[in-house]
């Protein structure tokens, strides 16, 4: 059991909680969200004890080891499994000391308690662990200072996932992982049998891996059972109930101060207006949940270019002569396309998005693209670039030297930059923000393709919604890197696969392509159950292994079956929204007075073409909304069967 009692934390004056209090079980895997700023990473701290508190406190059961994932990542000359390994400091402990001990006593119960704790088994699951996150067998043995920080720094993922704490403390685990590595880690955390608190804004490793949700909330702590879809649905539910009480409440309050000013200057009346009155006074306002406020963006929309916009017909890639890491590369990109590349972080997803941004030259073949073709390239490393002692005044006004200081902030607004958030140096600048500043920089020239390498990495949750908005309303092409699911559900209808040096179109959904990559691993990998000697402190797991199988099998069968609806409903939204750039073609065309002034039997033609399409339309919005409402049933259905 861990609990939060009265907790007060300030700094710098403001209070990032006030008497904030919850409890959580043992063996719960909990998220922690809120608002960035609002002190997800900040409690993390104060249960770790790196912090202490103003007021109150957090009581931990005694004896269980909390564990949080390093800051800073690993570095020097082990290899990585050492460098893993040695996170169990017991076991590395023991060893050590078996080598030095001469009593044969001692050593008995040195190897007794290895024996105890599994640590014949460790380096096998150390591996495993590696395995997960993107390490192969030859990686594993490299020093960690062979590698950059990202990579590293999920070699800090794994040394916590390794050690297995009674506690385990994760903030934003996912940042450095990519999407093959991040299914991986939700499988793994779903069976994590201890305690786990995740701060994450990645809503499907929220909805996958924990049953509770903690929020942050005016310095609050809301517990709310479920996932993270179940804490969204429940908090809306309760802020209607709220709304419709305090409705009520008003009407209430008028009634009774109506017959306050009206009777109580009458004798016959006063004691009857007294007793209102004070009912008035004991009445408590209903308290409305506090609204946060929204973030949104607007990409402004392209000038139409005919189709296609980039074709590459036998494209060979790479950086060094003679050692492709893209060939036969034959492709093509249209304005309507949503484009997600899959594959694992090393494939060469980076490398076709800096060919398609023209930041990287084919080695051979060839690659066309219109003349008139802007493109917007976002890439997270472009942050380093930005001028931390400037605004995002000043950043915008060298993209657009001739545009007025009021057209300049008028853009800005597009992407929540307003007033003196405007005028603020980068340097004060939350990384959400800075995001953001880099989506407005990327879109001044309104681009026809936007090209996304991992762009969700500092948002929080609201900033991810309004962007999936601000893409489904672009009307350009996309083409994304994201280890975001909810993401590319949301926004792609077409996944590439880059994988062998290849880029070919995958035929399946994301769904698909997550059971492909268990199935390529032979099992979903598991937490380790620990040893029996080693709990001595653990509360039960939370579940029964038969339980969470069945589950398993169960969440299988439910994606298996809502795949094909799914799949359906994506179909009839592309046949949709290309119909309707048809009509509205047609429509623009007969809006045209210049038509009128030629043949009648061509504007007679134009008129036919438009019925065709109005129909075509009609015909294909309803096919959409039945495919739509099979598949909100089905999904129904399958929540009300779990």
């Amino acid at each position: 059991m861990l609990s939060v009692n009265d907790l007060t934390y300030r700094v710098g004056g403001r209070a990032i909680f006030e008497q904030a209090a919850v409890a959580i079980a043992g063996g719960k895997r909990v998220g922690l969200v809120g608002r960035n700023g609002t002190g997800k990473s900040t409690l993390l701290k104060l249960i770790d004890g790196e912090l202490q508190p103003d007021q109150g406190g957090i009581s931990i059961q005694p004896g269980m080891r909390v564990g949080r994932m390093a800051q800073d990542p690993p570095d020097g000359p082990e290899s990585l499994l050492e460098t893993v390994l040695a996170a169990d400091l017991e076991r590395a402990a023991l060893l050590q000391a078996a080598e030095s001990e001469a009593d044969p006593q001692r050593i008995a119960e040195i190897h007794n308690r290895l024996s105890d704790i599994g640590s014949h088994a460790a380096p096998a699951r150390a591996a495993r662990i590696l395995r997960g996150l993107g390490f192969d067998h030859e990686a594993q043995q490299r020093p960690c200072n062979s590698y950059s920080g990202g990579w590293r720094m999920r070699v800090a993922l794994a040394s916590v996932l390794f050690a297995q704490p009674d506690v385990l403390l994760l903030d934003e685990p996912s940042n450095h992982l990519d999407l093959e590595a991040r299914l991986w880690l939700e499988s793994y955390l779903r069976n994590y049998p201890r305690t786990l608190i995740l701060v994450s804004h990645d809503r499907d490793l929220l909805n996958g891996a924990v049953e509770q949700i903690v929020h942050i909330d005016a310095g609050k702590l809301v517990a709310y059972n479920g996932n993270y879809d179940r804490f969204e649905r429940t908090r809306r539910e309760r802020q209607a109930n709220l709304v419709s009480q305090a409705a009520r409440q008003t009407a209430q309050r008028k009634h009774l101060q109506s017959f306050i000013d009206r009777f109580r200057a009458k004798a016959t009346k006063a004691r009857q207006a007294q007793s209102r009155m004070k009912m008035l006074e004991k009445m408590e306002p209903v308290v409305l949940l506090a609204q946060e406020q929204e973030i949104g963006f607007d990409f402004p929309s392209p000038a139409e270019l005919p189709p296609p916009l980039i074709t590459i017909e036998q494209g060979e890639a790479g950086y060094a002569p003679g050692r492709p890491v893209l060939s036969g590369l034959n492709l093509r990109i249209d304005m309507d396309d949503r484009i997600a590349l899959l594959g694992a972080n090393g494939n060469g997803k980076s490398t076709l998005v800096r060919v398609l941004s023209d930041r990287l030259k084919l080695q051979s073949g060839a690659l066309r693209k219109s003349g008139k073709l802007k493109v917007g390239y976002f890439a997270q490393h472009q942050a380093e670039e930005l001028d931390l002692r400037d605004s995002a005044l000043d950043h915008v006004r060298r993209l657009m030297p001739d545009a007025s200081e009021q057209k300049l902030r008028s853009y800005l607004g597009r992407f929540y930059f307003s007033g003196d958030k405007a005028k603020l140096e980068v340097g004060r600048l939350s990384g959400g923000e800075r995001t953001r500043l880099l989506f407005a920089l990327m879109a001044v020239d309104a681009p026809h393709i936007l090209l996304l390498d991992e762009p969700t990495n500092h948002l929080d949750m609201d900033a991810r919604e309004a962007l999936i908005e601000a893409l489904n309303a672009y009307e350009g092409a996309v083409v994304l890197v994201s280890h975001d699911t909810h993401l590319l559900r949301l926004v792609a209808d077409t996944l590439w696969l880059v994988a062998d040096g290849r880029v070919r179109p995958y035929d399946g959904d994301l769904d698909d392509y997550q059971r492909l990559l268990l199935g390529q691993r032979g099992e979903e990998e598991k937490p380790a159950r620990p040893a029996a000697a080693a709990v001595r402190n653990q509360e039960k797991p939370s579940e029964p292994v038969e339980r969470a199988r069945d589950r398993r099998r169960s969440e299988a069968e439910i994606r298996a079956r809502l795949a094909p609806l799914r799949k359906a409903v994506a179909a009839a939204e592309t046949v949709v929204a290309k119909l309707g750039k048809q009509h509205e073609a047609i429509k623009a065309k007969l809006a045209d007075p210049a038509l009128y002034t030629g043949p009648q039997d061509a504007v007679r033609q134009l008129q036919i073409e438009a019925g065709s399409a109005q129909n075509a339309l009609a015909n294909a919005e309803t096919e959409w909304l039945e495919a739509l409402e099979r598949l909100e049933t089905a999904e129904r259905e399958a929540r009300e069967d779990a």
